[in-house]
């Protein structure tokens, strides 16, 4: 349900590969369902059952270059050889309809999205530890060795980065983890700029006829 008197949340969740990001999002959009995904724009082809303006907007790269060029995205990057953009105006226009817009995105993605969006509120996701973090990776069975180095790699680069955000959970246990999230989530609702009208609307009743 949207609330056009209240503008939207824009919530961004970043964290290194393996820490468990996918599960808390999941969880989050479960119990809260006015969270809205924007459909990004990609230069792949679509795979089997995916529909165009649903799953995605798929169109060609000289158009997404195209696009790109024109500050068309929020963010953008490019990732084994195909282009993936989020779109700035139908974002803002979610937000503005008042609704909640979730972004699972790296730390390049939520850097461009915060230089080009200049609202949100940014939350990294951490892992309790490396070795705690190569057994995960470990566990899933899905990357060899190089792999699971490039990943750990990866994962001490994006750590060194966590100052950026502004706020911090560590998934060391996901029962306390998703606790955090829903916290941050729910004290955004509470914010003034969450609810601009609020105290008006309150004192609204002191001006309706009194009974008695």
């Amino acid at each position: 349900m949207s609330h056009p008197e209240r503008p939207g949340i824009l919530l961004v969740l970043s964290a290194p590969s393996g820490t468990g990001k996918s599960t808390l999002i999941h969880r989050l959009t479960a119990e809260f369902p006015d969270f809205a995904f924007s459909v990004s724009y990609t230069t792949r082809a679509p795979r089997s059952g995916e529909i165009d303006g649903r799953d995605y907007h798929f169109v060609d790269k000289d158009r997404f270059y195209e696009l790109a060029e024109q500050d068309f995205f929020a963010e953008w990057a490019e990732v084994h050889g195909n282009c993936y953009g989020t779109p700035r105006q139908a974002t803002l226009d979610m937000l503005s309809a008042g609704r909640h817009v979730l972004f699972d995105i790296d730390i390049q993605g939520a850097r461009l999205l915060k230089a080009n969006l200049g609202q949100g509120h940014f939350v990294f996701l951490l892992p309790p530890s490396r070795q705690e973090l190569e057994q995960r990776l470990r566990r899933r069975g899905s990357d060899n060795e190089e792999a699971i180095a490039r990943r750990l790699e990866n994962a001490r680069q994006e750590i060194a980065a966590a100052r950026e955000f502004d706020s911090w959970i560590v998934n060391d246990d996901l029962e306390r983890a998703y606790d955090s999230l829903r916290a941050v989530y729910l004290a955004l609702t509470t914010r003034p700029a969450a609810q601009p009208q609020l105290p008006e609307t309150i004192l609204a009743s002191w001006q309706e006829p009194q009974h008695g």
